[in-house]
């Protein structure tokens, strides 16, 4: 019997298409089709929002399952919040030496914050239960609202002021991956449980 390597429960499922909307995204960029690759950020941004609250509705998963999707979930974020915004952002003017600089903190502090974030995690659930209630620093996930927020912009913004605009915004966005501040953590687990969609 074929026997494959990783975790492919209804827990892991939000996570992966969180992923594959996201490398859609990107090739919607390349293409030109910005509308759409904004519109794949955002539900790559949803996918994410409720992938903890489902995979904990699994009260028996085991040690290397809650581990594996700590790694699995960083690894797609780094995909869908860092390098897929990027790709973006540079087929929507942000080029050049000053803004491949930019793109490449962008990318590299999202991914900082992210093996952070793993680090304090991985510490965290060998003596607590439950998920944190601050972010320390700003969540790269956030981008899947910041840039589309942004992108509305350039309906009503001159083209040259947009592209300084969004230099701006992604220069800013990099810095607060890193910083070291705490935002208060939406528990979206809670729509699910009155929704009646899962149980408490």
């Amino acid at each position: 019997m074929l026997k494959l390597i990783g975790f492919y429960d209804y827990t892991m499922v939000l996570t992966y298409l969180n992923l594959l909307f996201a490398i859609f995204g990107m090739s919607q960029s390349m293409n030109g089709h910005y509308t759409a690759a904004v519109v794949c950020l955002l539900i790559s941004g949803l996918c994410d929002a409720f992938d903890g609250a489902v995979a904990r509705t699994k009260k028996d998963r085991t040690a290397d399952e809650k581990e594996y999707g700590i790694q699995l979930d960083s690894l797609c974020d780094a995909v869908s919040f860092g390098v897929a915004p990027a790709f973006l952002c540079y087929y929507l003017g942000v080029r050049g030496i000053f803004g491949v600089m930019i793109l490449a903190a962008f990318c590299l502090n999202g991914v900082i914050r992210l093996a952070f974030f793993n680090m304090l995690e991985t510490k965290r659930q060998k003596t607590e239960s439950g998920c944190t209630k601050f972010y320390r620093g700003l969540p790269i996930t956030s981008t899947s609202i910041i840039l589309p927020i942004t992108y509305c912009l350039r309906w009503i913004l001159p083209e040259s002021f947009f592209g300084v605009l969004l230099h701006i915004v992604v220069c800013v966005t990099a810095f607060l991956f890193v910083l070291d501040f705490q935002i208060p953590k939406f528990d979206f687990g809670k729509i699910l449980i009155k929704l009646n969609i899962v149980k408490e």
